[in-house]
C-alpha cells in the first residue's frame, strides 16, 4: 500500500424536561425521519457458486504510481503483480473460473477510480486488493545496499487485512476478510500488530478481529466506494529486510494462494 506516510461522530441527545414538553411536534417528527434514513438497508449477499462467483483481484498501484520501496528498493508494484497473478491462477485451477485480474495504469488517484468503475462495472461479487506493506517514514533506518543509500525498518512485519464500514457490504467483507485470516494463520503466517500502537500516529487503525488480524480502514476509496465486498490484503512487510526475501519466494506466494483459495472456497461451502 502507498505509504505518503504515510466517526461517524455521535450525537448527543438530550431528555428534554417536561416544562419544555410543548416543542413543535413536527420537529421532533423530522429528527425521527431522518434517523431512519440515516440507518443502513439490510445486506444481500451474492449467492456464492465458485464458476460464477465474479472476483476481482486487484493489483495494487501501477508502474506508473508505484507504491511503497522495498529494503532493496524494488518497487512495490512488482511484489503486487507477481503475487496476485499467482492468486488469480489458483483461484481459477480451484473452480472459481470468472476470476478476473486487474491491472490499471496512470497516477494514484486516476487509477483508484479505474479500479472502482472496473469492479462496479464488471458487477464483481468480491473485489480484493493485493499490497504489500512498508511503515511510516519516521520509522526508516538507513543502510546501504548496491552501494546506494537505502531505507529498511526490521522492527515490523506480517500480513494485515482492512474493510471498510462505508462499504455497502461491510458484515460480508468482514466476513471474508476473517476467513482469509485464519487461512492465513493456518499457513503458519502472522499478523502485524502495528497498527494498533501509539507509534503509528495517524495511521492507527481500529483492530475488528484480534486473533487474525482485520483492521478497519474507512479512507480507502477501492474498498469503500466499491458497490461489492471489498477486502484488501497486505501480504507482508517488503521495507523488512528478512520478509522481503520470504516475499520474493516461491514458497510464500504458495502459502498465500493456497490460504485465499482455501478462503473463497470455505466461503462458499458456508452458504
Amino acid at each position: 500500500m502507498r505509504k505518503p506516510w504515510r466517526t461517524i461522530a455521535a450525537v448527543a441527545v438530550s431528555l428534554v424536561p417536561l416544562l419544555l414538553s410543548s416543542v413543535d411536534d413536527s420537529q421532533a417528527a423530522g429528527t425521527r425521519k431522518a434517523a431512519r434514513a440515516r440507518s443502513k438497508p439490510p445486506e444481500t449477499q451474492a449467492r456464492c457458486e465458485p464458476p460464477k462467483f465474479r472476483i476481482v483481484l486487484d493489483v495494487g498501484h501501477t508502474p506508473e504510481s508505484y507504491g511503497a520501496l522495498s529494503a532493496r528498493n524494488d518497487p512495490e508494484f512488482g511484489f503486487n503483480f507477481r503475487l496476485a497473478r499467482l492468486v488469480a491462477a489458483k483461484l481459477k485451477s480451484e473452480g472459481f473460473a470468472a476470476t478476473r485480474l486487474l491491472v490499471t495504469d496512470g497516477k494514484a488517484k486516476a487509477s483508484l477510480l479505474k479500479r472502482v468503475s472496473a469492479a462496479n462495472d464488471g458487477r464483481a461479487d468480491l473485489f480484493l486488493s493485493i499490497h504489500h506493506d512498508s511503515v511510516p517514514d519516521k520509522l526508516l533506518d538507513i543502510w546501504e545496499f548496491d552501494g546506494a543509500k537505502s531505507y529498511f525498518s526490521d522492527r515490523f512485519s506480517g500480513h494485515s487485512l482492512f474493510v471498510s464500514e462505508r462499504n455497502p457490504h461491510f458484515t460480508t467483507s468482514l466476513k471474508l476478510a476473517r476467513i482469509i485470516g485464519r487461512q492465513l494463520k493456518e499457513q503458519g503466517l502472522r499478523y502485524a500488530s502495528q497498527y494498533t500502537l501509539p507509534v503509528m500516529g495517524p495511521y492507527r487503525r481500529q483492530l475488528l478481529d484480534k486473533d487474525v488480524g482485520v483492521y478497519r480502514y474507512d479512507g480507502l476509496v477501492v474498498l469503500s466506494q466499491t458497490r461489492s465486498a471489498a477486502v484488501l490484503l497486505e501480504a507482508g512487510s517488503i521495507i523488512n529486510r528478512d520478509e522481503e526475501m520470504a516475499l520474493n519466494s516461491s514458497e510464500r506466494h504458495e502459502a498465500i494462494a493456497e490460504a485465499v483459495a482455501a478462503a473463497m472456497g470455505e466461503f462458499c461451502g458456508r452458504q
